[in-house]
């Protein structure tokens, strides 16, 4: 998610499950191509899995970019045809490309002769009054024939003439039957479901119907839910048995950056909704809100957040 899942929110994110596959905020083609690699591109090596989400829609500035990505060690690349703004719109890339599929699948079938790691999209199940069920259908199938080896679908619509991207994740109804129809007519390919998932209860469910399910707003903003991840989904014991122990375990990373010039406030933003129901919590956000934001703060701002906290070391696990 763009301006959400950066390095900082994946390394928080790994310390809570190791099965989780990892996605990079959207990255554009251009800023692949002539921007600051490092800094767009870098990544700690123990976020794999992890997968690099590109927007763009030249099949031949798709393919640099894969590659460059092939290069700096990433899992997936993940072509997104799902987002909604405006500024997504007037560059030709994200939702407004589910309009012309034949160019997405030109940009697939260049990215899959690049690269050698899986190529995926993601995209809605349609956009403004397209029939979801046919369009939806000629999208996937297109992509697929191109050489892509998984769908990520998010089950709305988008529509991008009246709704802002606030309003496109909330107002299209969620149609996760036609989810589960794509997945039924496309038995060979996995199919990975999106949108307003809440917990791991729901995710269970609906794996009944396709292969994977990816959680968003409810990974980042109660990323406890992610300690349920390894033992509910797989039935291995997860990286911490509680978030105290995750966020300690944190330490060496966050001094490393801090080292190397990055804010404390750049770190902890993305650990606001740690705890849930804790007593504490509020006092945890608090600190963090007040204190990380210093210039010079450092690694004892957290560590004094976490002691407002009185969680127990090894509470149990919530799903």
């Amino acid at each position: 998610m763009m301006d959400w899942t950066d390095r900082h929110c994946r390394v928080f994110h790994r310390h809570l499950t190791r099965r989780a596959r990892l996605y990079t905020e959207m990255v554009t083609t251009g800023a692949v191509i002539h921007g600051d690699r490092a800094r767009l591109l870098g990544f700690d090596a123990s976020e794999h899995p992890v997968a690099l989400q590109l927007g763009g829609s030249n099949p031949a500035d798709l393919a640099t970019a894969a590659k460059i990505g092939e290069d700096f060690g990433y899992d997936e690349i993940n072509l997104n045809v799902g987002c909604p703004s405006d500024r997504v719109k007037d560059g030709r890339f994200g939702a407004c490309l589910m309009a012309e599929p034949a160019l997405v699948a030109a940009g697939v079938h260049a990215m899959k002769r690049a690269v050698t790691v899986p190529v995926t999209v993601k995209c809605r199940i349609g956009i403004d009054d397209q029939d979801s069920e046919s369009a939806l259908d000629t999208f996937a199938r297109e992509v697929v024939a191109a050489g892509a080896d998984a769908l990520v679908v998010h089950a709305r619509k988008a529509w991008l003439n009246g709704l802002s991207p606030k309003e496109n994740r909330e107002i299209p109804p969620l149609d996760y039957g036609r989810v589960y129809r794509l997945k039924a007519s496309l038995p060979g390919t996995p199919i990975i479901i999106n949108g307003g998932i809440g917990n791991l209860a729901e995710a269970k469910l609906h794996l009944e119907h396709v292969d994977g399910v990816m959680l968003g707003r409810a990974a980042y903003q109660a990323p406890w839910r992610l300690l349920g991840v390894d033992p509910e989904l797989f039935g291995e014991a997860p990286p911490h048995a509680a978030m105290k122990l995750a966020l300690k375990s944190m330490s060496p990373y966050i001094e490393d950056q801090l080292a190397g010039g990055t804010r404390l406030h750049s770190i902890t933003r993305h650990l606001v909704g740690a705890f849930h129901g804790v007593p504490g919590a509020r006092a945890f956000r608090r600190h963090l809100a007040e204190n990380g934001v210093k210039v010079g703060a450092g690694i004892d701002v957290l560590r004094d957040a976490i002691a407002l906290v009185e969680e127990p070391a090894a509470q149990s696990i919530a799903a």
